[in-house]
């Protein structure tokens, strides 16, 4: 039985030791700081449950993430604030690495934007030949975002990480394998099955010695995520007010090739 995840567009499920946490706001699955905050929530209350020992983050419909949903911008930063904690989106995003069960994410279709920010919190990532995974920002003229700048890195290489922060480019899942952004490929059809059977493998080893590995593999991830979300919406702040932002999002919008003019 799914139980009640005190979250709009977000379930919970149980399966043994593994907590199936899935986004339910198809096809796109867009986030917002509510459903941030949410997630976060429902992480960090797995994290005092043991009877839990993994959590598999999934998604209905045909995405993953396709991105954040920022159409609902309130105060003079046009940043929009969760209507309890006050917090922006990114500063909700900030409480997603405290978290201490390891995470599986299943991707498909696209994990675009911020939807690629929550995918890179998880510890593994199990894909499909059909998943797209892009970090967009610099195509509608903004700097890349949720802790991105962080975890990217740290997931394929400042190299490549770089490459795909000025690029925007869109890879698929088979490439997200192959530069190490996903861990494991499958036929769309068994995703979540394959997921499923990685979180069982993991919940079969000891859950001290796992909890106790993760803290040491993952040692400084929370604070570095801090540092450059603050960083990240500042800096979206400021290039939100230039003409090639608002190039960018029209160009997305008409599905054409952005124009940009450096102003």
């Amino acid at each position: 039985m799914p139980e009640a995840s005190g979250t709009e567009g977000l379930r919970l499920d149980r399966e043994g030791p593994v907590a199936r946490l899935t986004l339910s706001r198809p096809p796109n699955n867009f986030l917002d700081v509510t459903l941030v905050a949410g997630v976060a929530d429902a992480l960090l209350a797995l994290d005092e449950d043991p009877a839990c020992r993994v959590v598999l983050l999934a998604a209905e419909g045909k995405h993953f993430c396709a991105g954040a949903d920022f159409s609902r911008r309130t105060d003079g930063t046009g940043a929009a604030r969760h209507p309890v904690s006050g917090r922006t989106l990114y500063q909700e995003a900030c409480r997603l690495p405290l978290s201490r069960k390891p995470i599986v994410a299943v991707v498909q279709g696209a994990a675009i934007g911020a939807g690629l920010g929550l995918a890179a919190i998880a510890d593994f990532r199990v894909t499909c030949p059909e998943a797209r995974f892009s970090a967009n920002f610099t195509r509608l003229g903004i700097h890349p975002g949720f802790g991105l700048t962080a975890t990217l890195p740290r997931l394929v290489g400042a190299q490549r990480a770089a490459l795909l922060f000025y690029t925007g480019r869109r890879i698929g899942g088979e490439e997200a394998v192959a530069i190490g952004l996903a861990d494991q490929l499958v036929p769309q059809e068994g995703l979540l099955a394959a997921a499923m059977a990685l979180a069982g493998e993991i919940a079969a080893s000891a859950p001290l010695a796992i909890a106790s590995t993760r803290v040491t593999l993952r040692q400084g991830l929370a604070e570095a995520f801090t540092a450059a979300a603050a960083r990240e919406e500042a800096e979206q702040d400021r290039l939100r007010q230039t003409a090639d932002f608002r190039e960018g999002v029209r160009a997305t919008a008409e599905r054409r090739a952005p124009d940009f003019t450096g102003s």
